[in-house]
């Protein structure tokens, strides 16, 4: 199958894509620009938020969304509304915070790296309603992609440089057990950001592989598709049926003439669907 480019190369660095029925539809961060994109039948707009890096978005219960920046917790109380500063939630300026998601509970999960990518200088941070911080991993390298089951018994989740989807039991709201769900040879590209389909499947972005692979609930590889770009960030299932793969990219640290269309946003449709984004609760 051949993803079709939605959007052509308008971001610098692609990332974390979430559609949401209540925010008009898909979402997006360039994340070195700071700025929060929206898809929208007029094209492509952007919300700029004041912090070095932008690593993702999620909707809020009550309205609004919330977003994290290299090191701070944002708040909007609208969609398209203003944000404030609600919570720091690390202090070391060598270290930035990277992908996340909320937990079946509608706790924020956000995980972080240091800018040089030192071995186990990130971690990841879970925040409930009220912004109380809980290290759910006290250890990470580039901590990226993180996703829950259909039933929300298991939790998939990527730190890039092991090379692998790990997987969790989730147990009274823990993650526990972790063990290698899928390994990807290093000549294949590195796991970046990940979505889970309603079938069970794991989707996940391969930075320097030039595609997205799904495996079964098994572990089994089950497709690939390959996307005219190196650096692929991230996907999120969307549209009305939840059946269109949205899939992000980047052109972060390739050279001015690489001459491809990375930055774009890609769209194909793998034959699953998706499962509805879980919005933060606080």
């Amino acid at each position: 199958m051949t993803p079709e480019n939605v959007t052509g190369p308008i971001a610098h660095h692609a990332e974390g894509p979430v559609w949401w029925p209540g925010w008009g539809g898909l979402r997006w961060v360039d994340g070195d620009a700071g700025d929060l994109l929206a898809l929208g039948s007029d094209g492509v707009t952007r919300q700029h938020i004041d912090d070095e890096y932008l690593a993702f978005a999620r909707p809020r219960a009550g309205g609004g969304f919330v977003a994290v920046g290299a090191r701070t917790l944002y708040l909007a109380d609208a969609v398209d509304g203003e944000v404030r500063a609600v919570a720091s939630l690390i202090d070391d300026p060598r270290v930035r915070m990277n992908d996340g998601c909320c937990d079946p509970r509608g706790r924020l999960l956000a995980g972080s790296m240091a800018y040089d990518a030192v071995p186990d200088a990130g971690s990841v941070l879970r925040l409930d309603a009220d912004f109380a911080v809980t290290t759910v991993l006290p250890r990470a390298t580039i901590s990226n992609g993180i996703g829950f089951s259909p039933d929300g018994r298991r939790a998939y989740y990527v730190d890039t440089m092991t090379h692998r989807i790990d997987v969790f039991d989730v147990a009274e709201g823990e993650l526990r057990g972790r063990r290698a769900f899928a390994v990807i040879p290093a000549d294949q590209g590195l796991p970046d950001g990940l979505t889970v389909a309603a079938d069970g499947s794991v989707w996940v972005a391969l930075w320097g592989g030039s595609a997205v692979r799904g495996y079964d609930a098994s572990g089994a590889l089950v497709e690939t598709i390959e996307l005219p770009v190196p650096q692929v960030s991230a996907c999120t299932f969307g549209g009305d049926d939840l059946g269109t793969l949205y899939i992000t990219t980047s052109a972060q640290g390739l050279p001015a003439d690489h001459g491809t269309d990375a930055g774009s946003l890609f769209a194909v449709r793998p034959g699953v669907h998706g499962i509805p984004v879980t919005v933060f609760a606080g």
